[in-house]
């Protein structure tokens, strides 16, 4: 009987990786967690783990590039689902928010992974905000074909929008903002709801506001 040995794929072995590093990193945080540690958990030596990944740091980025990666196709289910252009945009918000709150922010060893890999890879967090706001984009050209908006640069504007969403929007600010000034989730996600609307007043025509 021929013993037929199964190859695993370079990309499966990737994705073992990070899986187990990132159970590691909330277990026992970044500091405190080696290369070491993770090949022991995946049974393989250092030296295995280094071929996919040059240094612990990279590991915490693609970690990071998952996330980011989840959070967009969330994002994006929202940007392009029906119904008022208004309500859209405050979904966006509320979905960053409930994203961070379940993922990024669970305890103070999850916030350490988050600060590594803003520090490290700030490309990516740079992408990740463009592809925020081109959908946020994408509402308001909506919401001004309708007539829901007034005709303001969707550009300009969806970019200003994003600077007034930030608290929300940037787990790290949020994570302050939950310590310092709210006590559930419930008077977070009702003041991101405040923030959405007081800022679509400026572009709500005038007969249209409430």
């Amino acid at each position: 009987m021929v013993n037929l040995q199964v190859k695993t794929r370079p990309e499966d072995t990737r994705t073992r990786i990070m899986d187990v590093a990132d159970a590691l990193f909330r277990q026992l945080g970044f500091a405190k967690t080696t290369v070491a540690d993770i090949a022991s958990q995946l049974q393989m030596s250092p030296a295995n783990v280094y071929r996919f990944f040059p240094s612990k740091e990279a590991i915490v980025q693609s970690i990071c590039r998952r996330c980011l990666g989840e959070l967009e196709e969330k994002a994006w289910a929202v940007g392009r689902s029906r119904g008022p252009a208004a309500d859209r945009i405050e979904q966006l918000v509320l979905e960053v928010v409930r994203y961070h709150k379940e993922n990024l922010m669970a305890e103070k060893r999850v916030h350490d992974i988050v600060l590594v890999a803003i520090e490290s890879n700030w490309d990516a967090i740079e992408t990740h905000k463009d592809v925020i706001r081109n959908i946020c984009e994408l509402i308001l050209r909506d919401g001004i074909a309708t007539g829901e908006f007034e005709a303001v640069d969707p550009a300009e504007t969806s970019r200003l929008m994003m600077r007034a969403f930030v608290a929300f929007m940037h787990p790290l600010l949020l994570a302050h903002c939950v310590q310092q000034e709210f006590e559930n989730d419930a008077e977070i996600d009702a003041e991101a709801r405040k923030t959405v609307r007081f800022v679509l007043n400026a572009i709500t025509p005038r007969t249209a506001r409430t």
